[in-house]
């Protein structure tokens, strides 16, 4: 029935979508187990940046496990309760106090494009195909969805993938915005751990501070928590990270950065 994986790698978590056998369509239970995994790594000191990914190299997520759809459909309230749900997996790693990346490779359609645009920053292989099917199943998509790929793609890139609801590969993904590097499908792993390590590396609070900055500067002007944004940065400037940065400098060595 699919099942969310987790594993670690230092201060690298991987949280794995794991339903090969329907090329990683995400089933009711994985939807409803994601937020809670990446809320769980959220608070863990331990962990410092988050990758999803698909379990294999066939898909990074199919979409949605549409079998599951007429029952949905069937229940009284299902479908509120079934969007609520996806409001809340879409909002996962938006909300997510540290960097989430995803690492796309194969199939990424329908919920799975919803889930990487979620993300940080995407790094995609060469073979990765996208796609938003959401037209040719009838699926209404939220305001906040739909505005997460007109901030990514711009207003014109966002109507082509929905009205069309047409395949794109990663070299025209890169091209409209979605993903941020494209790399060869077997040097994916290398780049994401490489580029994971140089985040790792970074001090954790500046790297909090900059996120939520960067969110607050995606919301409405009136809906904008600015005291959070100043709040997070000033702790920055309080902070051992900072004085170990300095010194670090001065002494021509790396920081060792302890998120305190």
């Amino acid at each position: 029935m699919g099942e969310i994986l987790v594993r670690r790698e230092g201060a690298v978590a991987w949280v794995l979508f794991s339903n090969p056998a329907k090329l990683n369509a995400m089933t009711d239970a994985m939807w409803s187990r994601y937020p809670a995994v990446v809320a769980e790594l959220d608070r863990d000191p331990e962990v410092r940046v988050i990758v999803l990914a698909g379990d294999g190299d066939r898909a990074f997520v199919s979409g949605a496990d549409i079998s599951q759809f007429d029952a949905v459909d069937a229940a009284p309230g299902a479908q509120a309760e079934y969007n609520r749900g996806l409001d809340s997996a879409f909002n996962a790693a938006v909300e997510c106090s540290k960097p989430v990346i995803a690492c796309i490779q194969g199939i990424c359609m329908g919920g799975g494009l919803g889930l990487a645009a979620s993300c940080d920053v995407r790094i995609a292989a060469d073979d990765a195909v996208f796609r938003m099917p959401a037209a040719r199943l009838g699926v209404g998509y939220t305001f906040d969805g739909v505005r997460r790929f007109v901030d990514i793609l711009g207003a014109a890139n966002t109507a082509d993938i929905f009205f069309s609801a047409r395949r794109f590969d990663a070299n025209e993904a890169l091209r409209m915005g979605f993903v941020n590097r494209v790399v060869a499908a077997f040097d994916l792993r290398a780049a994401v751990d490489e580029y994971c390590t140089q985040i790792a590396d970074n001090a954790p609070l500046t790297i909090a501070a900059a996120k939520r900055a960067i969110r607050e500067a995606q919301r409405d002007p009136d809906a904008r928590d600015l005291a959070a944004v100043e709040r997070l940065g000033n702790a920055c400037f309080a902070s051992d990270d900072y004085r170990e940065g300095r010194t670090a400098f001065m002494e021509k060595r790396a920081p060792r950065f302890r998120g305190k």
